[in-house]
C-alpha cells in the first residue's frame, strides 16, 4: 500500500504546477524498510532523517532505517529524538515518560548528528488537528522553538 501511494505521490501531482519545491518531507512508517526502499529507488534524495523515540526497541527499527538508506547511498542528516520529554501544561513539571537520551546516545554510537529533542506535547496534537502547526499556532512555545531549531539544521545540512 505504501509503495503505490508513494508511485501515485510521484507521478500523479503536477509538481511544476506550484512553482519550485524547496523541500518534501515524506513521513515514512517504521518497518522493515520497504518504504524508504521505494522511495530510494523512486526519486533523487538529498538525504533522510531518522526518527525514534527514546526506548530500545524503537531504536532498533531506528538503526533498520538507518542501515536501509546507507545501503541504498542515501546520505542520512541525522537522528531525532520524539516523545523526548513531556511537560505539563498545568505545573510544569517535566517527566519523562519514554526514558531520555536514547536517540542522542545512538547517534554517537553510529556517527551521526543528533539533531534534537522533540517533547510530547498536548498543543502539537491540537493545532495539527485544527489544521495549523505548532509553529504557525504557538510559534514561541518551546515545541515550536524545537521544531524550528531541528528544521533549520536540516536545512542548512541539505543546502
Amino acid at each position: 500500500m505504501v509503495h503505490g501511494a508513494l508511485t501515485q505521490l510521484f507521478r500523479d501531482v503536477a509538481w511544476d504546477a506550484y512553482g519550485k519545491l524547496d523541500v518534501l518531507v515524506i513521513d515514512l512508517p517504521p518497518g522493515t524498510g520497504d518504504a524508504q526502499l521505494t522511495l530510494a529507488q523512486s526519486v533523487p534524495l538529498a538525504g533522510a532523517v531518522i526518527v525514534s523515540t527514546p526506548q530500545d526497541i524503537a531504536l532498533l527499527d531506528a538503526r533498520k532505517g538507518l542501515a536501509m538508506f546507507q545501503r541504498v547511498e542515501t546520505p542520512v542528516l541525522g537522528l531525532v529524538e520524539n516523545m523526548s520529554y513531556f511537560l505539563c501544561p498545568h505545573c510544569g513539571e517535566r517527566s519523562e515518560i519514554f526514558s531520555h537520551g536514547g536517540a542522542r546516545q545512538e547517534a554517537e554510537k553510529l556517527g551521526i548528528p543528533f539533531l534534537g529533542e522533540i517533547p510530547l506535547d498536548i498543543a502539537v496534537r491540537e493545532t495539527s488537528d485544527a489544521g495549523q502547526p505548532i509553529v504557525l499556532a504557538q510559534p514561541e512555545s518551546s515545541v515550536a522553538q524545537a521544531y524550528r531549531q531541528m528544521a533549520e539544521t536540516v536545512w542548512e545540512k541539505i543546502k
